[in-house]
């Protein structure tokens, strides 16, 4: 079974170690935190900075939020981190059998499904902000 992205998981350690630790937040620093290579963060930065959610500074380098912890939603991650492709979080197997009973049904019938599954999944990732989340660290 494909799993969705890690790099949602990373976007918010990231995030949420440059809220926490803010002169500290260098790629170097992010990566051994998220025990991943520099170049997997670097690719999160940048589309974290091109969702508006981070400023990244060249040279001796470092990041910082550009909203406040509590104005940034897992949502706003989720989506900055592209975790679905075209806004769908579940895909259907292509080229079912259409002289089958299921098989030229089974779109139909599960995409009402998945669609709201999907909603349900946005609208609490919507319902958390980073800040809320920090605040269960021990």
């Amino acid at each position: 079974m494909k799993q969705i992205s890690t790099r949602f998981s990373m976007a918010v350690h990231t995030l949420s170690l440059i809220a926490v630790s803010p002169n500290d937040c260098t790629g170097d620093f992010i990566a051994g935190s998220v025990n991943t290579n520099p170049v997997v963060i670097r690719r999160i930065m940048g589309m974290l900075k091109k969702a508006g959610l981070v400023e990244v500074r060249p040279g001796v380098g470092g990041a910082a939020l550009l909203k406040e912890p509590s104005q940034i939603t897992l949502l706003d991650v989720y989506r900055a981190v592209k975790v679905t492709e075209e806004s769908q979080l579940f895909r259907l197997h292509e080229s079912p059998n259409i002289h089958c009973h299921v098989g030229r049904n089974i779109e139909k019938a599960l995409q009402s499904e998945l669609y709201d599954a999907q909603a349900a999944l946005e609208q609490k990732l919507a319902q958390t902000t980073l800040d809320q989340l920090i605040n269960k660290f021990e």
